[in-house]
């Protein structure tokens, strides 16, 4: 079984080797950043359970910026953590509200132009981006890494990763803002470099694809100020800069095929860093939102499921103050929810407990648990 659960400071190593395999910007393969968000999620965490505004204990800290202004905007990790074996395989990231007044999110908007010369009867189509920034402060999810060997995965670890965090924005709904971001990855060159960076934002910010993503981690008021606020030809670029714009790596098609049959749907705002498009979606038309609710625990599950969806406990066992949420099968039986005893003990939950719960999708047949029981040592890189 895999649990999900808040991150906390212990598991920064496990983290760091994660973000090394990729190349993100919200989660970065630096030790002081990583464990930055991690003591922040878990202040946000607790705020949320304390019905309170999270506030730093550690307001000095060189990346207290991100997010929000100020760094106020409450942030949260998941970890994905293998039960049988305790390992870590997995993570993904929510925050509340990125940026805000005064603190832009900052991206380029595509625009095509039509130009046609009624001398030579002919013409030409060009693509210009133009500089945006947002001070509305949208929620954003991001961070999502699953390990190597539970990639493609029977068990989806990715999947339940990536649709976690709406279950935890519907817990919590007035916590969130009513627009949800997420900044998809474009492809990158084998040893970590963007072209369209190299082409474009290279241009204008003196500092490789690497030194800008890490330097904003503290600030993002370089990209505002030295970034050209006219509308520039992408004609300009070699072809290989243009074939970027608006794409996404290999690994991340699946997450954006995923997001987009949520209703997330791209709007010609890409990335100024990599041009990876930004994908968005009103909150509240989200399914997953709206499908959340508490419910009681109603005990072990002995017949048939209805179906699978997410339960999650937010204080097991009494006084452990920790997030855990399982991807299961239940049934619902007199306006009470049951799951198997194996997801109870997990949960560290008892019959009348109250939980949160998720529908997502009808129970697999016996023909697809079989085919999945058969395929569990298959691993992917």
């Amino acid at each position: 079984m895999i649990l999900i659960r808040q991150g906390k400071p212990s598991d920064l190593d496990v983290l760091l080797k994660l973000a090394k395999m990729v190349h993100f910007i919200n989660l970065p393969a630096d030790r002081d950043v990583i464990l930055d968000k991690l003591r922040w999620s878990r202040q946000s965490f607790q705020a949320i359970r304390d019905g309170a505004p999270a506030r730093r204990a550690d307001d000095d800290s060189q990346y207290a910026t991100i997010g929000g202004a100020a760094g106020s905007s409450e942030q949260f990790m998941f970890v994905a953590e293998d039960v049988a074996t305790g390992n870590i395989i997995g993570t993904s990231g929510l925050v509340a509200q990125m940026g805000g007044p005064g603190q832009p999110n900052v991206s380029l908007r595509l625009r095509r132009r039509e130009f046609f010369s009624e001398d030579l009867q002919g013409g030409a189509t060009h693509v210009t981006a133009k500089l945006v920034l947002d001070e509305s402060g949208p929620t954003e999810i991001g961070g999502l890494i699953v390990g190597p060997s539970f990639r493609r995965h029977p068990k989806k670890v990715g999947k339940q990763l990536s649709l976690v965090r709406f279950h935890y924005i519907g817990l919590h709904r007035a916590r969130f803002q009513d627009r949800v971001l997420a900044e998809m990855m474009a492809p990158l060159t084998p040893d970590g470099r963007n072209t369209f960076w190299e082409y474009f934002g290279r241009r204008f910010i003196n500092l490789t694809y690497d030194e800008a993503d890490r330097f904003c981690q503290k600030s993002r008021e370089f990209m505002i100020s030295l970034l050209p606020k006219e509308e520039i030809y992408l004609t300009l670029l070699p072809a290989e800069a243009r074939a970027l714009v608006g794409k996404v790596g290999d690994d991340t098609i699946p997450a954006r095929r995923m997001l987009e049959r949520l209703g997330f749907a791209y709007h010609d705002l890409i990335d100024p860093f990599d041009a990876g498009p930004h994908l968005e979606a009103a909150t509240n038309d989200i399914e997953l939102v709206r499908a959340t609710r508490l419910i009681a625990c109603g005990g072990a599950m002995e017949g048939e499921p209805d179906g699978v969806g997410f339960v999650s406990a937010d204080q097991p066992p009494p006084g452990a103050n920790e997030f855990r949420c399982i991807w299961t099968e239940y049934a619902l039986q007199d306006g009470a929810i049951v799951i198997p005893e194996e997801g109870m003990a997990t949960l560290g939950i008892t019959k009348g407990d109250q939980v949160g719960f998720t529908p997502v999708g009808a129970a697999p047949t016996r023909e697809q648990v079989a085919a999945s029981e058969g395929s569990k040592g298959s691993k992917t890189s």
